[in-house]
């Protein structure tokens, strides 16, 4: 059976929107047949169990669609350019037939009508403005985890939002279009007149235009991740690219302002193609927009630095594999059961290759290990490479890497020689600074007085790192 990226990705929000709202509606059934009179308590019961299944059924269907569950945030992924119109419409009206289809789940698994239009009417002021608050909060949360990396927080964030959300809203947290139509086919403790329904979605879509104008000002650059919410997922072959991943490829297009360098017709093929396997690798993790963004940058980083045009593809790849590695170590996706440590020097052509190089050998898988430099050059130096062949650490499949963020965020500790302020200090990071003279211009004997010097200070740090017979 074939289905398109796009019909799989309705299928999941379909299913996702419907346990959610047999969740919600369910819920609310048992919790007033098992407390009889006891409205608080119903209301408790109802919450919890609600951001229970709200966490489950994000982190289930999250991979597949993003879990988007609410016209809402779809709304607001299209107006941030995370999805297409077209996709847009498909997500909404899954969600919307999703929720119609799990309140009569709820009704039928407690032996009620199938469908039942509420008869709880809800109309205020307080009410209305209950739904803003509750829709703006909402989405703040979704978007700032997006634009922060930490998505892998967000089944959990969202469900706690919504938990509290019940208790300190007016309306108890609707927040979403889709649940208000369905609410409406459960006269039940869930239930919501359909009388009710369309002043609870316009204060809903207000809160939304509320909270797209704050997230763009708190966040500018918010919309390169929009297609990351809630969780990030693949967006399928069937998308058309966005304008900033079609322009990124043209033939003719500059990777990054002040590389002097076009990507020529062939490259643009190899990067679109690079992209499109690594976001296979990263199924789940990263879009196919977020992966492209990272093959598109490392290859500008690392252009800038080499002119050698036929290594540039092998290398852009090793690189933005690298980095997304780290970036899902840095989100929480990926767990490191070794540590981590990041060498840091100015070219990442000498003090920060041999570094690295010389914790790799000892340490023999126990800890992992990367370097970076805070301008690199093009080439490690031939003295270095020299040296560190003599101890039996083949340099051969190294080159000088520029410094970036999820390198830093995803390690444990970072060994930065004569930087200077290049490394951003993160809390939580052990952050040491090795006094090392710079090998760039020395001879074969001096490299290898520092090379000596660099050995010792490694197998200092390993020891601390990795005690003997652990």
């Amino acid at each position: 059976m074939t289905v398109t990226s796009l019909g799989r990705r309705a299928l999941g929000e379909f299913i996702g929107t419907a346990l959610m709202l047999a969740a919600v509606i369910g819920s609310g059934v048992a919790a007033q047949r098992l407390s009889p009179g006891d409205a608080g308590l119903q209301l408790l019961e109802n919450a919890l169990a609600t951001a229970a299944a709200l966490m489950a059924i994000i982190l289930a269907i999250g991979p597949v669609s993003g879990s988007h569950l609410n016209p809402v945030v779809t709304l607001a992924g299209r107006v941030l350019g995370g999805i297409t119109t077209g996709e847009a419409g498909v997500y909404v009206g899954a969600q919307v037939a999703g929720g119609a289809f799990g309140a009569v789940l709820a009704n039928l698994m407690f032996s009620l009508p199938a469908v039942e239009l509420s008869t709880k009417v809800r109309s205020s002021w307080g009410l209305w403005l209950g739904e803003i608050v509750a829709t703006f909060g909402l989405l703040l949360v979704i978007f700032a985890l997006a634009r922060s990396g930490r998505t892998s927080s967000a089944p959990f964030a969202v469900g706690a939002y919504i938990g509290g959300a019940y208790f300190f809203t007016s309306s108890t947290s609707v927040a979403n279009p889709a649940a208000t139509i369905a609410r409406g086919l459960s006269d039940s403790f869930a239930g919501i007149a359909p009388s009710s329904a369309p002043a609870f979605i316009a204060m809903q879509l207000l809160g939304t235009a509320l909270a797209v104008v704050v997230v763009r000002v708190l966040y500018p650059t918010v919309a390169d991740l929009a297609a990351d919410v809630v969780l990030p997922h693949p967006t399928g072959g069937d998308r058309p690219a966005s304008r900033s991943e079609a322009d990124s490829r043209r033939p003719d297009a500059v990777p990054q302002p002040g590389s002097g360098r076009r990507v020529q017709p062939h490259e643009a093929t190899l990067l679109a193609q690079m992209a499109e396997d690594l976001a296979a690798e990263y199924f789940g993790v990263f879009s196919l927009g977020t992966v492209g963004r990272f093959v598109d940058e490392s290859f500008s980083q690392l252009g800038e630095a080499t002119t050698v045009a036929a290594s540039l593809p092998a290398l852009t790849e090793r690189f933005a594999r690298e980095r997304l590695r780290a970036l899902a170590q840095a989100q929480g996706v990926v767990v490191s059961e070794v540590p981590e440590v990041l060498f840091v020097c100015v070219h990442n052509a000498g003090r920060s290759q041999m570094a690295a190089g010389l914790l790799v050998h000892h340490a023999q898988g126990l800890v992992h290990v990367r370097s970076a430099g805070s301008a690199p050059v093009e080439e490690i130096n031939p003295a270095v490479v020299v040296v560190m062949a003599e101890v039996g650490v083949d340099l051969a499949e190294a080159f000088p890497k520029p410094l970036t963020d999820e390198v830093i965020r995803a390690a444990d500790v970072i060994v930065t020689m004569g930087c200077g302020d290049a490394c951003p200090l993160y809390p939580g990071k052990r952050y040491l600074d090795w006094q090392l003279e710079d090998p760039a211009g020395r001879g074969v004997e001096e490299v290898r007085a520092i090379r000596d010097d660099i050995d010792r200070r490694v197998r200092a740090l390993l020891a601390e790192l990795v005690p003997a017979g652990a």
